[in-house]
């Protein structure tokens, strides 16, 4: 059983959904060689969220900006903590609702995911900065 992490630094992205499918998978090689096994991904903020949806039509990730924006706009009056700004704390709840961390499996050196599922990283701040992303890896060959 191999086991290992990996820290993926994610330039700033723009407030929305992003997909980073490819880039997950470019910083583990390694996986290329294990029959079996998982990979998890786990953000290191509270401002942004990781989540598993269709890769293939770019409107997908509009539509989930929208709707979560619709669900918990920024500034409502009824929050209290604005510490970094209006867009803080609804950015810790879509994070929160969505989800820090995503779990995939490895099948014959290939992420197992369904022909139309990809990664996002879900930013949430207007001006979130880079991102950490942690990968971990635990398979066999």
């Amino acid at each position: 059983m191999n086991t290992f992490h990996r820290q993926l630094q994610l330039e700033p992205l723009p407030r929305g959904f992003h997909l980073i499918t490819q880039r997950v998978i470019a910083a583990l090689p390694e996986i290329h060689q294990m029959k079996t096994g998982i990979v998890q991904v786990f953000v290191q903020h509270t401002s942004a969220s990781l989540t598993i949806n269709e890769n293939a039509d770019s409107s997908v990730r509009r539509d989930f900006e929208r709707f979560f924006n619709r669900l918990i706009p920024d500034g409502c009056s009824y929050l209290e903590h604005q510490d970094e700004g209006p867009d803080d704390m609804p950015a810790h709840i879509k994070a929160s609702l969505l989800g820090h961390s995503v779990t995939m499996p490895i099948t014959n050196g290939e992420l197992a995911l369904g022909i139309w599922q990809g990664v996002y990283l879900g930013e949430h701040r207007d001006h979130g900065g880079a991102r950490r992303l942690l990968l971990t890896v635990i398979g066999s060959d």
